[in-house]
This record gives structure tokens, C-alpha cells and sequence, in this order.
């Protein structure tokens, strides 16, 4: 009897072990807890604008008068590549999906200025002039986090829109200073993935892009470096905003689902 039970017990056991496999086998692209690559070519537009206080300066002899210089229309060219990797959770509805997800990159994405002739600008401390030739910008690393809701094309293939908000951290340099900056807004992007079964059926390739929306950042740092001459008491504040798309390619990988605990 004792072997009985035994041999009951097991056969519940292996019923249970195989169907838990053969639920891993079954997730949808974006099913469940899920980790990801992903390496990216990002373009964008970076439009500055300094604005400067009018003041007295004595080399000038005179007032000087403020003013406000910016790019409208178009901006400067921001342009590299970028890796990263995605986290999140997904939930498969018949055909609809909804799921969270976070994301983390960074890589090469600038943009310089050069000019074939030296630019003085006040050292802000004194009437020392300072020559500038370049001025660079480089995006360190993005983050943020995304809300996705899909609909499956077919059982392998999930086609999904997401909306959410991305930081980006940025370092302005030119002539050996720098100054650190976080400048983030709203995102938008839209995804495809697709199951490559013939190398693991919870491993996934993803294509899409995001749009993200820069709002408004001071560079405080280089515009106090913006001031009269002469000691006069005039200065200037620059800000800086844009957008970016990024076109991006990687896999996923589906490993957990809560539902299974329960």
C-alpha cells in the first residue's frame, strides 16, 4: 500500500514538474517577468538659447545691453549609438497585452561645436578673457520607466505602443570646464517582438524606436563663465532643450510568471 502511495505521489509530482515546463515553453513575447538587451542609433536636435542682463562696463565705457539668442527652428545635430537593457512585466489578455517596463542605456551620443577662431568670454571672476574654440555635449546615460499596451498578431508576434518618462544625464565641456546637467521629458515609443522558437521559446527579438520630449535645463556653469568685461555687472543665463528618436534592436528573454504560485 505504502508503494502505492509512492508511486502515486511521483506520477503527481512529474504531472506537476511537466506542466510548470510546459507553461515556461508557452510564453508570449513580453509575457511574464522578462530581461532584455538592447543597442540603439540615436539622432535628435539640441536647441540652446542664452539670454543676457544688461550692465555697466568700464573697459567699454559705456551700458551694455541685454538680449536673447536662440535656435527656433531646427537645433544642432545629436547623433551616436547606445546599449541598454529592459526589465519588466506583462500580462497576456486573449489577444490584448498590458505590461510595465524600465529601461537603462548609455553610450556615445554628442554633439561639438568648433570654431577656426578663438571666442572670449569673462572668466567670471575677474576681466581675465578666456578662449573658447569648442563646446561639446555628451549624453552619459538614459533612464526611465514605460507603460505597454499590445495586441498579438498572432500567437509569436506582439505588436505594442508604450508612453512613459526618460532622464538623460548630459556633460557641457569646452576648454577644460564642465558642468553636469539632467535634462528629461516624456516618451513615446512603439514596438514589435517576435518568438524565435528555433533557439528558445521564451527568447525574443525586438525592434522599435522612442521619441523623447527634452523639457527645458539650465547650464548655469557656462553661462555665469558669460559676463562683462571690465567689471561691468552684466551677465547672461543659458538653457537648453530638444528631442531625440531612438531606433533600437534587441532580445528578450520570459522566465517567471506570478500566476504560476498560485
Amino acid at each position: 500500500m505504502k508503494k502505492v502511495k509512492l508511486i502515486i505521489t511521483a506520477v503527481a509530482m512529474l504531472g506537476l514538474v511537466s506542466s510548470s515546463a510546459a507553461y515556461a515553453d508557452g510564453f508570449s513575447p513580453g509575457e511574464g517577468l522578462y530581461l532584455g538587451i538592447f543597442g540603439a542609433a540615436t539622432t535628435g536636435i539640441v536647441q540652446p538659447s542664452v539670454t543676457t542682463t544688461a550692465g555697466t562696463g568700464a573697459a567699454a565705457g559705456g551700458s551694455e545691453q541685454g538680449g536673447t539668442f536662440e535656435a527656433t527652428e531646427g537645433g544642432l545635430g545629436l547623433m551616436g549609438v547606445e546599449g541598454g537593457g529592459w526589465m519588466g512585466y506583462g500580462y497576456k489578455m486573449g489577444d490584448l497585452y498590458a505590461g510595465l517596463e524600465g529601461e537603462m542605456a548609455g553610450g556615445d551620443v554628442e554633439f561639438r561645436l568648433t570654431s577656426s577662431v578663438a571666442i572670449d568670454v569673462g572668466s567670471g571672476s575677474g576681466n581675465e578673457a578666456q578662449d573658447v574654440t569648442e563646446v561639446k555635449a555628451t549624453k552619459d546615460w538614459t533612464g526611465g520607466a514605460f507603460g505597454r499596451i499590445g495586441y498579438y498578431l498572432n500567437p509569436d508576434t506582439l505588436f505594442s505602443v508604450k508612453g512613459g518618462v526618460l532622464v538623460s544625464k548630459f556633460d557641457v565641456s569646452y576648454t577644460g570646464q564642465s558642468e553636469t546637467f539632467y535634462g528629461g521629458g516624456p516618451s513615446v515609443g512603439v514596438d514589435l517582438e517576435s518568438r524565435v522558437a528555433a533557439i528558445d521559446p521564451n527568447l525574443n527579438l525586438r525592434v522599435g524606436a522612442v521619441f523623447t520630449d527634452f523639457l527645458t535645463a539650465p547650464v548655469s556653469g557656462i553661462g555665469n563663465d558669460l559676463t562683462a568685461r571690465g567689471g561691468g555687472n552684466a551677465g547672461s543665463n543659458s538653457e537648453i532643450t530638444g528631442s531625440s528618436l531612438s531606433a533600437r534592436i534587441g532580445l528578450t528573454y520570459s522566465f517567471f510568471d506570478v500566476n504560476s504560485l498560485f
